[in-house]
């Protein structure tokens, strides 16, 4: 390493935000530029351990001692390199990956973890300024058509990774933009959508072709595309929101935080969105049922429309601070965090259960009444038992259920050619990406439940192998996953 010493003699450093009175008022990133000056510091903290367990915590595999060490002696064109060598996207994962890798650090057993995330979204915006991340068509063509229904993080790995073997790709996406839910789910003050449209430009530059409103399984019969193209990958998502089939779930005012974040965001693309339609937080008392990561977004977007109060409420009970015995290192650390949504405001509610919603004489929700729970373990199952005279009510004009997804959606290519299932219900396929359905693949969180964009950005690079070795007999693609 560039610094043998350097985890002993720099401490983590936080990475610098807009002040919290700033970015309230407008939808742009939270995070700002590291100083490079600081950045190689702690990229000096990276040590010589010897195996470096982040790669087994990566589900990318990257080569992550490698480009810490190249960010310390200033060698940012060799670190892009390293880091595009398995990863298509850092642009999005710097800034949207909860960093698995950190909680594997070695450095973490004792001190805080190397600033690895931090490193990675500064090494990718460096080669975007200067240049260096360029269209790479194929030198030569194979002859072979490839769908990829989904535009997703998982399908559009897929198509770059196809494409680059010489395949000519298309991502058919339903929505009327390209993004899945990097475009409509995540608020922009997490990734401004710029981000996302520069890297689609270099895609389609690179010859990968995209067609928005294609309602595959629906107006778009996936038989037709099994006809005209060599294979078709699915990386539809996990888009069936997990519910709260409670008294009062049909009030008013109760809404899926997918339906309330994808409203916003096609605000902030300029789409014109009739107010009788729109969801506003404005003025309103609010409250989040779901404690993770769309449950941070929904607060974040919550805020900057000028909500009243709002409360967020988790099932589990509140985190240590630090790792419990029975959740020690290498394992991802269930510990109390802090996302920058938390930051500005709002209250969190832990161990509570939400036992029914109350409405007024117009049918709008009005009241919410809960419970705080114990959580309880009996062979192996986890239960949730109500706490007795903990009864509260809560007055409330909003309720967004930020609660996961259940799986893929039924309805188009599912039940068009009755793809089999797994026992989860998501899609089943075979050791090289495939469905039930010869020449029809699969990848992310269609086959794999909801789940981390870097899971989903390696099943696309896995997934793109196991099509070429289809189509091809053999392959020159990685294949990070199994």
């Amino acid at each position: 390493m560039g610094k043998v010493t350097g985890f002993l003699e720099v401490k983590r450093q936080k990475w610098p935000t807009r002040p919290v009175a700033e970015r309230l008022h407008d939808w742009k990133e939270v995070y700002l530029p590291y100083p490079q000056e600081d950045l190689a510091k702690q990229a000096a903290r990276c040590m010589d351990c010897g195996v470096p367990v982040c790669h087994q915590g990566c589900p990318l595999g990257n080569i992550i001692p490698d480009w810490n060490d190249l960010v310390y002696r200033d060698r940012w064109r060799d670190a892009i390199d390293r880091l595009h060598a398995t990863n298509n996207f850092p642009d999005f994962t710097g800034r949207l990956c909860p960093a698995p890798c950190e909680g594997a650090c070695v450095l973490g057993i004792n001190n805080d973890p190397v600033a690895i995330k931090a490193v990675e979204h500064a090494i990718i915006e460096h080669a975007f300024e200067r240049g260096w991340v360029a269209a790479r068509p194929p030198a030569v063509r194979t002859g072979k058509r490839v769908a990829v229904v989904g535009s997703g993080p998982a399908g559009l790995a897929a198509a770059e990774q196809l494409n680059r073997a010489g395949h000519a790709v298309i991502v058919l996406e339903r929505a009327d933009r390209i993004g899945g839910l990097l475009r409509y789910g995540i608020p922009e003050f997490k990734m401004e959508k710029r981000v996302l449209d520069r890297r689609l430009r270099v895609m389609e530059k690179e010859g990968v072709v995209f067609q928005t409103g294609a309602d595959v399984g629906g107006a778009l019969p996936l038989r037709e595309l099994t006809k005209d193209f060599d294979a078709v990958v699915l990386a539809c998502g996990a888009g069936q929101p997990r519910d709260l089939p409670i008294p009062g779930r049909e009030l008013q005012g109760i809404h899926f935080a997918m339906e309330y974040l994808t409203l916003q965001n096609r605000r902030c693309e300029g789409d014109t969105i009739p107010d009788e339609t729109f969801i506003t937080a404005k003025g309103k008392r609010v409250v989040i049922i779901g404690g993770g990561d769309t449950g941070a977004d929904c607060l974040g977007t919550v805020h900057r429309q000028g909500a009243r109060s709002v409360h967020q409420f988790e099932l589990l009970p509140r985190p240590p601070d630090a790792r419990a015995p029975d959740n020690p290192w290498p394992q991802w650390p269930n510990v109390f965090r802090v996302s920058s949504a938390h930051d500005e405001g709002g209250e969190r509610v832990y161990a509570v259960s939400t036992e029914r919603f109350v409405g007024d004489a117009a049918g709008r929700v009005r009241q919410l009444h809960a419970t705080k729970v114990e959580m309880v373990r009996e062979a192996g199952r986890l239960d949730f038992t109500p706490v007795p005279g903990t009864e509260f009510t809560l007055d409330v004009d909003l309720v967004l259920l930020a609660l996961g997804f259940v799986g893929p959606e039924r309805r188009g290519p599912i039940e068009e050619l009755g793809l089999a299932l797994t026992a989860r219900g998501n899609v089943a396929r075979d050791p090289g990406w495939m469905t039930s359905v010869p020449g029809v693949f699969t990848c992310g969180d269609m086959q794999r439940g909801q789940s981390l964009i870097v899971w989903a950005i390696a099943e696309g690079r896995s997934a793109a192998r196991g099509v070429d070795l289809y189509l091809m007999g053999r392959s020159d693609l990685p294949a990070p996953l199994p």
